[in-house]
């Protein structure tokens, strides 16, 4: 075996590429998925990185070398510190204060500099760093680049007059992987179905039911609410959002054989006391069957959150079965939830939200591998060992005029393969409440159903 083919297999075991079924930034589906940030973990790897792309190169050309940001600046550190050609830094956006410098370092008018990146696909991101290294008065004559996923953006470099030099391409990637027997013949077709510019046809899969849940979602509270869901035939919960005692419990008394959770918000209950509300309601869910969800979205350290959920006016942890929490302290802001289940915000339904790709990515992680959460709440789909709790869900309106955008069960069983909806305005606004759960309970288990 050759040394840069048992290169790329170091590499490919720290997981830069994965195949399957993704959708790009552009909304394009594809086969594969590149990451290269992981080989910044690896010392040695890095460090054998740099030296490939430097043996592809005329080093006598360059006086300094510059990495886009931000996967290629630790290559770009590595190759520098190899070759003992100075790095300057490039910034995604300039400073808005001191300097307001978008290059770092030091440099002279009239150098050339070598411009690294990690992954080239369309050049649209490298057209957009020539200009601002060029405008320092620096020329870049040449590119240097780990993968080619083979879509245009090296040719068209090319014609510009740029010198690209590429370590390895997709389909060398894919033979290799190939020979090895990690990468079977179907997807290699699908692949190279995908560089030619077509549309990928991917297999279907079916959606999860709530027995095949069962079998992967190990909670307790998963258990109970899933077998509830199954009992019931419901997949409802419902936003309890009212300001009295008095208009909780009697909204429950017409809501709670249709559903499998309340969700609270209990400190917006302008008569709380734990006698004459919570306990009412907890007969009420032994009575009806269902679970008690309080939406307390908590979002602090690890000590605070302790103390807001167990101390208090509310004392939440006495009688709440699940609770919310941002997952924005970390993996260990959420040890302090013991004895409940906890659903995990990932991203929200409003309009303008902040939780955007990467922090959704960030925080699925860390639901995944935290004993105490079982389920997240998204607008989109999320590992099958979570379950998913779908907010914004209405079978009439398209918005509330604040931001709220919402779904119809249809869709949210469908296109993002939830598990438990989450009603508010559309049944407690309701003249007949009553009625209007059943029909949202009927309307969510039927497109459960269709979606299997």
């Amino acid at each position: 075996m050759d040394t840069k083919k048992e290169f790329f297999l170091e590499c490919y075991k720290l997981g830069i590429i994965k195949f399957g079924r993704f959708t790009l930034k552009s909304g394009i589906e594809s086969p594969f998925y590149v990451d290269l940030r992981p080989l910044a973990s690896d010392p040695k790897i890095l460090k054998d990185l740099a030296n490939y792309l430097l043996e592809m190169l005329p080093l006598d050309n360059f006086d300094l070398i510059c990495g886009v940001p931000y996967a290629a600046l630790p290559m770009a550190t590595a190759m520098s510190l190899e070759s003992y050609i100075p790095l300057i830094m490039k910034r995604k956006e300039a400073k808005s204060h001191g300097t307001k410098k978008l290059i770092e370092g030091i440099f002279s008018k009239g150098q050339n500099c070598l411009l690294v990146e990690d992954v080239i696909t369309s050049g649209k991101s490298l057209l957009e760093t020539i200009p601002e290294i060029e405008n320092e008065g620096i020329s870049v004559s040449d590119i240097v680049v780990v993968l080619d996923r083979q879509q245009g953006g090296k040719e068209m470099l090319q014609s510009k007059g740029y010198n690209v030099h590429t370590l390895f391409t997709i389909s060398e990637v894919c033979d290799i992987l190939k020979d090895e027997g990690l990468l079977m013949d179907e997807e290699v077709e699908r692949i190279n179905d995908f560089l030619r510019g077509n549309v990928v046809k991917f297999k279907e899969e079916k959606r999860i039911s709530y027995e095949d849940k069962l079998k992967i979602c190990e909670h307790s509270v998963a258990q109970k609410l899933l077998h509830i869901a199954i009992q019931k035939k419901s997949n409802l919960i419902v936003s309890a959002d009212v300001t009295t005692t008095a208009e909780l419990l009697k909204l429950v008394e017409l809501v709670g054989p249709h559903i499998v959770a309340l969700k609270t918000h209990i400190d917006i209950i302008s008569d709380f006391d734990s006698d004459q509300t919570i306990l009412p309601l907890k007969d009420l869910a032994a009575k009806y069957n269902f679970l008690l969800m309080e939406d307390r979205k908590f979002a602090d350290i690890g000590n605070t959150q302790e103390l807001q959920f167990s101390m208090g006016v509310f004392k939440i942890s006495n009688w709440a079965d699940l609770v919310t929490a941002q997952v924005i302290a970390g993996y260990d802001s959420l040890d302090c939830f013991r004895n409940v289940g906890v659903v995990a915000i990932l991203s929200m339904s409003s309009t303008g939200t902040l939780t955007d790709m990467e922090y959704r990515e960030q925080a699925v992680k860390i639901a995944v591998s935290h004993p105490n959460v079982f389920g997240g709440v998204a607008q989109n789909k999320i590992p099958n060992e979570l379950l998913l709790f779908t907010p914004g869900v209405n079978l009439a309106d398209s918005g509330d005029g604040k931001g709220q955008q919402y779904n119809t069960p249809e869709y949210v069983f469908k296109k993002l393969e939830t598990d438990f909806i989450i009603v508010g305005r559309g049944i407690y606004k309701s003249d007949d409440v009553e009625k209007a759960a059943l029909n949202y309970k009927i309307a969510g288990w039927n497109a459960y159903e269709n979606s299997l």
